[in-house]
């Protein structure tokens, strides 16, 4: 057995329409969906929150900052373990007991104890981290031939899930009475609500045979620089992510703007975020080589950062709304990337597993060097010069990642192996 690279996506696997009867196929689509809903909706409540939960508790900002740092830590040192949790329970059980635990999590967070609240948060977290692994790995299992529709599906209905908890939170704890602390656990009834939907796929989605170990896998894609660059990819797209979820008000608060206009363009940012992940990835999809989107998404993100730069310019909407869309058609490329460029399913999991955690622990640093940025020099223009360098190492990353190749497995194929590149002679 040989882990080697290929020149073009292999598809191992039939259509779903082949495979499946056409009411599994909505039940699974239905699944996939609600699951990515669920997956955004604990982390975005917390930011609307931040006040209240200050007031309620006496809990210093960096300890308030730990409540979104936390779920980062856990997605990246859970998600390259995650592999692991699929070879006991296969795909349909671990992401049963994802979807369960992230019920469990936000009830925990919901109760009247500050041990609670980050024990929950650390489980949810946890729960988040699987469910993001597997959703790229469902793709390439059951809808390889329709992978970037089912990618923009599941990443557009993560933004959904964000933008209705940014938008909710509010709302449900003073409107509705729930305190902020309601507001945090009602989330836990989606996520029941999808372990119902999701537990006929226990027996649709069956436990496969895996072809080689745990830890050679992870030799492997450690020794890929493709695996390197889907990785890092998807960790310089989320660190953009998360500083513009973490800072974009405070910067346009600092210019001026009130409290509400500055948290109605963070909603507009993940509202076109939604629409980034849903293009996106679709026309990506129809492509085997994706390396001329990845450099127009750098172009127009370059024009969204430099607009917030000049502040004279004005047009907040427009380039606001223009970051949202390139963040949001990033996240749902970097999915992309995982599905089309493994072989098979045992390899998206793994790679899915390294790129969220490499990922999410880059990613994690991203809101801090920003913030630090801001307390050294006093101007928010050093921070927005950083998200520019760090838009062009995203474009050398992804102009490798996009390039038409794949990482998978062939067995005793001489002839195959001829014809390819060896995964440690990248």
């Amino acid at each position: 057995m040989k882990r080697i690279l290929k020149g073009d996506d292999v598809d191992q696997t039939s259509g779903p329409l082949k495979t499946h009867s056409r009411s599994a196929n909505i039940l699974l689509i239905a699944g996939i969906l609600l699951i990515a809903v669920n997956l955004r909706p604990a982390l975005a409540s917390v930011g609307p929150l931040i006040e209240d939960i200050r007031q309620s508790t006496g809990l210093s900002s960096s300890l308030l900052g730990l409540l979104t740092t936390l779920p980062l830590i856990a997605f990246g040192v859970v998600s390259t373990f995650t592999p692991l949790l699929t070879r006991r329970l296969g795909i349909g059980g671990a992401m049963l007991g994802a979807m369960g635990l992230l019920a469990i999590g936000c009830g925990v967070r919901s109760l009247e104890s500050i041990p609670a609240l980050y024990l929950g948060t650390l489980l949810l977290g946890i729960a988040i981290a699987i469910g993001n692994v597997l959703l790229p790995s469902i793709a390439k299992s059951k809808f390889a031939s329709h992978s970037g529709f089912i990618t923009s599906l599941y990443s557009s209905g993560m933004g959904l899930g964000a933008a209705l908890a940014a938008g909710l939170s509010i709302p449900l704890a003073h409107d509705f009475g729930l305190g902020w602390r309601g507001s945090l656990g009602v989330w836990a009834i989606p996520a029941m609500l999808a372990c119902v939907v999701w537990f006929p796929q226990l027996r649709l989605l069956k436990r496969s045979q895996h072809s080689r170990s745990f830890q050679q896998a992870l030799k492997d894609l450690g020794a890929s620089t493709l695996a390197w660059q889907v990785a890092l990819f998807m960790g310089l797209q989320s660190m953009t992510f998360y500083v513009v979820l973490a800072w974009l008000p405070a910067i346009l608060m600092n210019r001026g703007y009130d409290a509400a206009y500055s948290g109605w363009m963070l909603s507009l940012s993940q509202a076109t975020g939604i629409v980034g992940s849903l293009i996106i990835p679709t026309i990506a999809g129809t492509r085997q080589d994706q390396r001329g989107i990845v450099v127009g998404l750098f172009v127009v993100e370059v024009i969204g950062i430099a607009g917030l730069l000049l502040p004279a310019l004005g047009w907040v909407e427009l380039w606001v709304s223009v970051i949202g869309f390139v963040l949001g058609g990033s996240f749902g490329l970097a999915l992309l990337f995982i599905v089309v460029r493994s072989a098979d399913t045992e390899t998206a999991t793994e790679l899915s597993g390294m790129a969220q955690s490499i990922g999410y622990l880059v990613a994690a640093t991203g809101p801090t060097l920003f913030g630090s940025l801001y307390d050294l020099t006093r101007s928010w223009t050093y921070g927005l010069l950083f998200l520019l360098v760090i838009a062009v190492i995203k474009l050398m990353m992804g102009v490798g990642a996009g390039k038409a190749r794949t990482l998978g497995v062939v067995e005793n194929a001489a002839d195959s192996i001829a014809k390819v590149e060896p995964l440690n002679n990248q």
